[in-house]
């Protein structure tokens, strides 16, 4: 049965929190079945009002030694403001900068760049401790191999569950995912994939034409935004693993079918940062098709989102699906929820198969590859 509340704590108090603090409030009345922007009122007995803020972790002197709903909206966060009146939340703590901080972000003027603060890291493992905390999420910026692997090991040692929301190889990696089994731990990752993003809008349009019987000669998604996602993005080597979760979306519909990729068919990935979008994202496709008698099918679409309210609702979700994993004793990545919450789970799923994994954990059934995890 569901306990009182979801313990979290965040790495990272930036823009994809700043949305996801505020529609903790948004939503926090929200008592009805059908809530508009949320995927599921009820997950296992949990609703969004039960997750609760317990800790928080950055490394920018703007946000370092502030309440969380004070932080949330200082520079250079930009995403919208929703819900005003939030709840203070605990103080940010110093985290351990390590590679999360590039040279470039902190060469960049105050407005779109990061500004590491003096004070000394703190303990991460004994924070997750004393503050009881159920969950760690992980919203570092993309390139943030060491430092995500830091943070990963004090969930381990804090006996905590991980969520990994960006693209820095965990959930997927078998190495990983056995010291988390070995914990007696669930994770769910690897890089959060939006509600309506450009990543499912991916993944449904391939199937699509898989399943109408058509050759995709040619899948292209290009996206441009104006956040520090996309800034510190511009720095190529930190982009390299960002690119290649995208193009695991597409790909991995050519792979459930055992259809080779044609070679220079396939492109996913950030174009350019421009400031003017600010939290606004927008993702241009183009997919060609062959059709019946080779008659070619071209699709030209765009698509715009608020970068960071789009993967929001899915993080309350994937929070949800690790506590009730956790209640009944399942251990590892979890496939299902993975597969539906991230672009590039440890087991790349069809839109229906993970969405159905999904919602038998959410009522607390345990299909038979769970109950493999259970330990």
């Amino acid at each position: 049965m569901a306990t009182k509340s979801i313990r979290v704590a965040v790495i990272g108090v930036g823009n994809c929190f700043s949305s996801l603090y505020q529609g903790f409030e948004y939503y926090r009345k929200h008592s009805g079945e059908n809530i508009p922007g949320v995927m599921y009122a009820d997950i296992g007995g949990y609703r969004t009002s039960d997750i609760e803020v317990v800790a928080a972790f950055d490394v920018d002197m703007r946000k370092v030694g502030k309440p969380v709903g004070e932080a949330i909206f200082a520079k250079p966060n930009c995403a919208r403001t929703f819900q005003k009146k939030v709840p203070d939340g605990p103080v940010v703590l110093m985290g351990n900068p390590l590679d999360g901080v590039s040279e470039y972000m902190q060469e960049q003027p105050e407005e779109f760049g990061f500004r590491v603060a003096k004070q000394k890291p703190v303990d991460v493992v004994q924070v997750l401790k004393d503050s009881k905390a159920d969950i760690l999420l992980n919203y570092l910026p993309v390139g943030s191999q060491e430092a995500t692997e830091f943070y990963a090991q004090c969930a381990i040692d804090a006996k905590v569950a991980f969520l990994n929301c960006i693209p820095v190889f965990i959930a997927s990696n078998t190495a990983w995912e056995q010291k988390f089994i070995d914990a007696g731990l669930p994770l769910i990752g690897d890089d959060m994939r939006s509600q309506i993003g450009a990543s499912v809008v991916s993944q449904v349009l391939q199937e699509l034409a898989f399943d109408r019987g058509a050759t995709v000669e040619f899948h292209q998604q290009l996206n441009i935004g104006g956040n520090t996602d996309f800034n510190n993005m511009m720095v190529q080597s930190r982009l390299e693993s960002k690119k290649k979760s995208k193009e695991n979306v597409i790909r991995a519909q050519n792979d459930i079918r055992g259809i080779p990729v044609p070679k220079h068919s396939l492109f996913a990935g950030p174009s350019t940062f421009l400031p003017y979008l600010q939290d606004n994202k927008v993702a241009y496709f183009n997919i060609r098709l062959k059709g019946f008698g080779g008659a070619p099918i071209t699709i030209d679409l765009k698509l715009s989102v608020q970068d960071s309210e789009n993967s929001a609702g899915v993080v309350i979700d994937a929070i949800r699906y690790l506590k009730v994993a956790r209640e009944l004793g399942v251990v590892g990545s979890l496939r299902g929820p993975s597969a539906w919450t991230q672009k590039t789970p440890p087991e790349q799923m069809m839109y229906a198969d993970a969405k159905a994994e999904c919602e038998a954990l959410a009522h607390r059934k345990l299909t038979a590859s769970v109950q493999k995890q259970v330990k």
